[in-house]
């Protein structure tokens, strides 16, 4: 038995302007993004999703995971941010549409596929560097704890 899920459109038609996509320049990071989730493999995402037969139908994972993707690309972390950037933010109306998730949505979400989130992170980054979006190396940092002697009051004793 298939799952069913929400319907989900990013093309949907508006008055004024006629489409979402209007909004935003041609070469905007969410095109790219939305090419590119449509290219990732979600199979692990949608596995979890066909054992569960109950409830409402969920939001569509490729949606799901392209949002995330934008809003930490683009500085945003907490599922009300991103909520909220739903509603206000052209650039995830054009990923989600009209039907924007819940915070706790978001959060149960990135919750339950935590473990197939990073991989994919770790694949988009890929991606984005072979496309010459970004500069990917490594980043050490040190955790050394150094004792300091800079008490304010150390020269006036």
């Amino acid at each position: 038995m298939n799952k069913s899920f929400r319907d989900w459109s990013n093309d949907q038609s508006y008055l004024f302007p006629p489409s979402p996509h209007d909004w935003l320049p041609e070469g905007d990071l969410v095109y790219f993004l939305l090419d590119t989730v449509a290219t990732l493999d979600l199979s692990p995402i949608l596995a979890h999703y066909e054992r569960e037969l109950r409830g409402q139908p969920p939001f569509h994972p490729r949606m799901m995971v392209a949002l995330l993707l934008y809003c930490y690309a683009t500085g945003t972390r907490s599922s009300r941010k991103i909520m909220r950037r739903c509603q206000i933010d052209v650039a995830c109306r054009v990923i989600v549409g009209e039907d924007a998730p819940d915070f706790r949505t978001i959060s149960d979400f990135r919750k339950i596929h935590l473990a197939r989130l990073e991989a994919l992170f770790v694949e988009f980054l890929k991606l984005c560097a072979l496309a010459g979006l970004a500069r990917v190396g490594t980043i050490a940092l040190d955790g050394t704890k150094v004792k300091a002697n800079a008490y304010r009051y150390k020269d006036m004793i």
